[in-house]
């Protein structure tokens, strides 16, 4: 059997006013952090910030530093975490899994997908959620307020 073909793609849980931002995917009909593929010659953190504008509107700031701080490279925001998901047979995402607060200002409006919204803890239980978002939407509340 051949290797499975893979994508890097990013998904971003952001969170404000101990509330969690999740939309209803249009294509999958699944309640999803934003995000999506890294294009190509983006870095991971810049794709995760633009996918997060281009479906919300909010201009976020990625959670986590660097481990040292140093002149010289650049230094990128780690990811939460790094797991691997199957999409179809033969193909996976490797998927960056960042957490993320909106920049300094934002007053909490969202534009753009009518099914885009924030939940808190109470709501999030009320909705079809899969196990990982479950999972995932309680360590973002937990670790960035709300939780």
């Amino acid at each position: 059997m051949p290797a499975p073909t893979r994508d890097w793609a990013v998904a971003v849980f952001v969170v404000w006013g101990g509330r969690v931002m999740l939309h209803r995917h249009p294509k999958l009909g699944r309640w999803l952090p934003c995000g999506g593929h890294v294009e190509a010659h983006e870095l991971p953190d810049d794709a995760a910030v633009r996918e997060v504008e281009e479906e919300s509107g909010v201009r976020v700031r990625l959670v986590g530093r660097s481990p040292i701080d140093a002149p010289g490279p650049r230094q990128l925001v780690p990811p939460r975490a790094v797991q691997v998901e199957a999409i179809a047979p033969g193909h996976e995402h490797v998927d960056l899994v960042y957490l993320a607060v909106p920049d300094d200002g934002y007053d909490g409006r969202l534009e753009g997908d009518p099914t885009l919204g924030w939940f808190d803890a109470r709501e999030l239980a009320g909705l079809p959620l899969s196990e990982e978002i479950v999972a995932w939407t309680r360590l973002a509340l937990a670790e960035l307020g709300g939780g």
